[in-house]
């Protein structure tokens, strides 16, 4: 696969991570911890996906690497508030599960990328 596939892929990838995160996050509590926790996620979830698209349509190879460590940033962030959710038994395991090895993979790829450069 080239870099043009991979991009592509990766794109589609991480907006659809930006959608299950939101999924996931109107599931919360409706208290007032819970909508801090349900925005806070949706931002760093969704963010995600709009730095790595950013990213590919950078205009130097410095202003890319900036854009990954955002999307490494974001990702790491995502992962903080799915453990608090975890921690505060506000969705099943097995529910948070595959969002969790979602969110470790990202961040594994965007580390990889960040190193390459």
């Amino acid at each position: 696969m080239d870099n043009k596939e991979f991009a592509k892929k990766l794109e589609y990838r991480t907006r659809q991570f930006g959608i299950t995160i939101i999924k996931l996050s109107s599931s919360l509590p409706n208290s007032i911890e819970g909508k801090v926790i349900r925005n806070q996620i949706a931002k760093s979830g969704t963010s995600v996906g709009a730095n790595y698209r950013e990213a590919n349509r950078s205009r130097s190879k410095r202003d890319f690497k900036n854009k990954i460590q955002i999307s490494e940033s974001e990702a790491s962030e995502t992962e903080y508030w799915l453990e608090i959710i975890n921690d505060l038994n506000w969705s099943k395991k097995d529910v948070l599960v595959p969002f969790i090895k979602e969110t470790k993979e990202l961040l594994a790829i965007f580390t990889s990328i960040t190193n390459k450069l």
